[in-house]
């Protein structure tokens, strides 16, 4: 697939014209990382049910969402992971995904994009703004990568056994979209 390179636009994505597009499981991914044990250990996992949508509108700018599947966490170690997904945490059972939703992506120069929109965690919705790189620019595909924190308090994830954990969660994402045949 090929590569194009910012247009003569300022902040404008060059081929990523107005249209319906898909997130791409396959070229997506959403990790996590957590300092643990007073600091001293990273916890590193992935969640591996990732879909969504989105729709660029004329002028560039674009909406969407992305839901995972939050009974899909895989750190690597299946005792933590289960951990994870009880009461505790992610709670999966009464809540079986995380929501987030666009409701602004706009172009900002040197292929980034500023995205505004809302994250729900445990039925909890908060605001949320992070830049974000745009990169696989085609008519058919975009790439957006970001790592940005996330407070687990903010969404009521208060477990904290003898204070070992730290408040702040980096969250990485990497969300393939292409473009939908309508």
């Amino acid at each position: 697939m090929s590569h194009t390179t910012p247009s003569s636009r300022p902040g404008a994505l060059p081929d990523v014209s107005a249209g319906h597009w898909t997130l791409d499981p396959a070229g997506s991914t959403v990790g996590f990382q957590h300092r643990t044990f007073w600091g001293l250990l990273n916890v590193k996992g992935v969640f591996t049910e990732v879909g969504g949508d989105g729709e660029v509108v004329a002028g560039g700018g674009a909406h969407g969402s992305v839901t995972i599947g939050a009974a899909s966490l895989d750190t690597g170690n299946a005792k933590r992971d289960k951990h994870l997904r009880s009461v505790d945490f992610f709670d999966v059972e009464k809540h079986p995904s995380l929501v987030f939703t666009a409701t602004e992506v706009k172009p900002s120069g040197d292929a980034t994009v500023h995205v505004t929109g809302d994250l729900t965690v445990l039925g909890v919705t908060r605001a949320l703004s992070f830049t974000a790189k745009a990169s696989e620019i085609s008519a058919d595909a975009v790439t957006l990568t970001a790592e940005l924190p996330v407070d687990r308090g903010d969404f009521g994830m208060s477990w904290n056994q003898a204070g070992m954990l730290k408040p702040l969660t980096r969250v990485t994402i990497a969300a393939r979209f292409t473009r939908r045949a309508d």
